[in-house]
């Protein structure tokens, strides 16, 4: 080891899930499998490519005020990042600071732990049960703060509202974060606890029920303190996070409530009529309420049906890591798709009898 490497700040980084370049059925990063509102497309058309020689505006003031009409808070309770990942890493890197551990599940998104280990914060892993649910007592004990995600991910599973509130109103000494990436497909936001509990921040994201996985967008909101906070924190590491582009097609994503209802019903019918499909088949699965389905099959390896999708050209995303080592995640996609998918596991299935 040369001598400049002891000061090298070295963690094992989060693996995304394959983008493959060819043309495939991908139901492995739980996109969103329709167009971005239509608003959109009609603001990349409009748009000056001569403003891009300016910088953007660095208080996302249009996207800010976009989504602060849209959850009817003040715009100083929201705070916007490129991606929830962004807004999530500012967030460690600005509330958990304390010697104490922070709390989040054993199974959950594996880029808490690379946060943790990026900014030397200490963690502990609550263990989900036999159902993997999050048990809400593992959470009482005094720790450094608290986040999950609610849906969970990647088991699906959703945690009624008064179960969150209870996990907040027994951390009311640390800051709690709801990460709610795919609660528009589950059912009640913590945001309804904004104004009850002044260290709670809720996260969310316009790469899954906004379609807009590319044009990374996520936000937080909270109470104006708090987000302050978090805007310094910013400004002092990049006073330029959103650039133009997203700003103002984040801001027409926002305006179109009708599309935005109608692309979550499709997707939550075409969950639940999977769902049906997978029984058939003799799968077992959590109860997703997210737009992806965890799913194992008894009678085979998941990393072998995984290999075998991938060379029918479907790719889903498997992990192997422990306690969910014969899970395969499988995006929600089009009907047209999904049928394709289950079709590609008959032939699994028929050649393995």
């Amino acid at each position: 080891m040369k001598a400049f490497e002891k000061n090298i700040r070295k963690v094992e980084p989060y693996v995304p899930g394959e983008q493959p370049q060819e043309r495939v059925i991908k139901l492995n990063t739980n996109e969103n499998p329709y167009p971005p509102a239509p608003g959109v497309t009609k603001a990349l058309e409009e748009m000056d490519a001569g403003n891009l020689r300016l910088y953007p505006d660095p208080t996302a003031e249009v996207l800010v005020n976009a989504l602060a009409d849209f959850y009817h808070v003040n715009p100083d309770q929201v705070f916007v990042g490129v991606g929830s990942d962004d807004v999530l890493s500012m967030c460690f890197l600005t509330f958990f600071n304390s010697e104490k551990p922070i709390y989040f599940p054993d199974v959950t998104y594996s880029f808490y732990k690379v946060w943790a280990d990026l900014y030397r914060i200490p963690y502990e892993c609550q263990a989900l049960d036999e159902n993997f649910r999050i048990v809400k007592e593992d959470y009482y004990p005094e720790n450094g703060g608290v986040i999950f995600p609610n849906p969970n991910a990647p088991t699906g599973i959703y945690l009624e509202l008064d179960q969150v509130e209870d996990i907040i109103a027994h951390n009311q000494d640390v800051i709690v974060i709801v990460d709610e990436a795919y609660v528009d497909f589950a059912g009640r936001s913590a945001m309804e606890l904004i104004d009850r509990y002044d260290n709670l921040i809720v996260v969310q994201t316009f790469s899954k029920a906004r379609s807009m996985a590319g044009m990374r967008v996520g936000y937080a909101i909270s109470n104006p303190a708090l987000i302050k906070y978090l805007n310094d924190a910013k400004y002092s590491f990049n006073s330029y996070t959103m650039n133009q582009t997203s700003l103002v097609c984040g801001a027409r994503a926002v305006e179109d409530r009708v599309y935005f209802e109608e692309g979550i019903r499709k997707i939550i019918e075409t969950r639940e009529w999977a769902k049906k499909e997978l029984a058939d088949l003799g799968f077992e699965f959590t109860d997703s309420k997210a737009n992806f389905i965890f799913a194992k099959h008894p009678k085979y390896e998941a990393k072998d049906l995984f290999e075998f999708l991938k060379t029918q050209k479907i790719y889903v995303r498997f992990w192997g890591s422990r306690r969910i080592e014969q899970y395969l995640r499988i995006t929600v996609g089009t009907r047209e798709e999904m049928e394709a998918l289950f079709a590609a596991v008959r032939k699994y299935i028929e050649e393995q009898s």
